[in-house]
């Protein structure tokens, strides 16, 4: 069965996480997105634990389902879905390693409440972990897999957000240059990276090192509307045995959903403070260093994919499974109607696609133009032609600056005749 996933998420226990991040709401946005199986994001965090054994069901395959009484009843009819459960968690790792501070973030997926448990009462030894969903632990990221392992045979660690300067297994500012100088002889239990909102599968090909490594995207979203920004496609049983034989083996893992790379915020180097972004090349040129104030920049995923990689820029992994760049709907609405993408009008708009042609997947991937145009405009019509194609403008995010996207120029608009921004 052909099923979308998000594995990495966070809960309302977690900071700068909105408040609405509850079982409840996880379950009804997760339909309006198109994903089937959705992680629960900080099982670690001892109330969201008791809140999830509270409100969650098991269905005996690894997974869990909301109980019947907690779902609301305001999910459009063409959204409507089944939505599964799997556990899962991030921890964060500061230590230190061969005479170097190290930041190191995972995701943990595990199939059972007592795995989980076991996990979260083993952390709880070593740090605080009733402050944050995510917890901030004084421990080695190998140790952490070992803690893993032995707490449930079938749970799996992932190295969140790989490339990430400051927090993550490969980052520029605390990371490492392999998996093996990580993980040592545990390298092995590692299946799959988390490649990041910043990099996208076909930079990763640029590593022989990851060749056997599955490559898996999630939106590590604060909020419901970031839900799926970034997601997985399998092709297997909705199970958790079965996915996880998908990320060992890629054999029903077809790929992944991504953001356009460049639209993240830390593809390129720079210093956000003085508005300075550079590519790999002008970073080196100016020796690292910012050219308005002399700070040392923040250097961004592609310069730290560029030291590491032993092929050229466009190498295709032959067998690799593929993955789909998209603009999440909100953004693509936002600039057809030239407003905020927080703005009301935007959040009309995106329900009332929803509730003439489907999940946001859908509009975004699969309904047909033709549909597209009846439900919109012929300029949005344009916009998801655009999209689906690649052909769009952005200037590249940096030192925790987001990109920003452009599907038209304002020429462009004045060329694309009839209804230009009705819904």
């Amino acid at each position: 069965m052909r099923f979308i996933a998000d594995l990495h998420i966070h809960s309302k226990y977690s900071r700068a996480t909105s408040k609405e991040m509850s079982p409840e709401c996880i379950w009804k946005w997760a339909q309006l997105k198109g994903i089937s199986v959705i992680g629960t994001g900080d099982f670690t965090h001892p109330q969201w634990l008791k809140e999830l054994e509270y409100k969650l069901e098991p269905e005996g395959n690894g997974l869990f389902t909301l109980k019947d009484e907690l779902r609301m009843d305001d999910v459009p009819g063409l959204c409507r879905a089944d939505v599964h459960f799997m556990l899962t968690a991030e921890v964060s790792c500061i230590y230190s390693r061969n005479g170097k501070t190290r930041k190191v973030h995972a995701v943990i997926f595990v199939p059972g409440l007592a795995g989980a448990a076991r996990i979260s009462m083993a952390l709880s030894k070593i740090g605080n972990i009733h402050s944050d969903g995510r917890p901030i632990l004084g421990l080695d990221a190998k140790e952490l897999l070992k803690i893993v392992l032995d707490a449930d045979p079938d749970a799996m660690y992932v190295p969140a957000h790989a490339w990430t300067p400051h927090f993550s297994v490969f980052g520029a500012a605390s990371g490492f240059d392999s998996l093996e100088e990580c993980f040592d002889e545990l390298t092995p239990h590692i299946h799959a990276i988390e490649t990041g909102l910043s990099s996208d599968p076909q930079m990763n090909w640029r590593l022989s090192a990851l060749d056997d490594i599955t490559l898996i995207s999630n939106s590590d979203a604060h909020s419901p509307a970031k839900i799926g920004r970034e997601a997985n496609i399998f092709d297997t049983k909705i199970s958790y045995r079965a996915m996880m034989a998908a990320l060992k083996t890629r054999k029903g893992f077809l790929g992944t959903i991504e953001f356009f790379p460049e639209e993240g915020k830390y593809h390129y180097d720079g210093h956000r403070s003085c508005g300075i972004s550079l590519t790999p090349k002008e970073t080196i040129t100016h020796n690292f260093l910012c050219p308005v104030c002399g700070k040392k920049v923040t250097v961004g995923v592609m310069h730290r994919v560029e030291k590491l990689a032993d092929r050229e820029v466009g190498y295709t992994l032959e067998g690799a499974p593929g993955f789909h760049s998209i603009i999440p709907l909100p953004e693509m609405i936002a600039e057809t109607l030239k407003v905020g993408v927080n703005s009301k009008a935007v959040n009309n708009a995106y329900l009332g696609l929803l509730g003439k042609l489907g999940n946001e997947f859908s509009i975004l991937m699969n309904v047909p133009l033709d549909d597209i145009e009846k439900a919109s405009s012929p300029l949005f019509r344009k916009a998801i032609s655009r999209m689906r194609k690649g052909e769009v403008h952005i200037t590249p995010g940096y030192d925790g600056e987001f990109g920003k996207i452009r599907i038209f120029e304002d020429v462009e608009r004045k060329k694309i005749k009839g209804r230009t921004a009705l819904f």
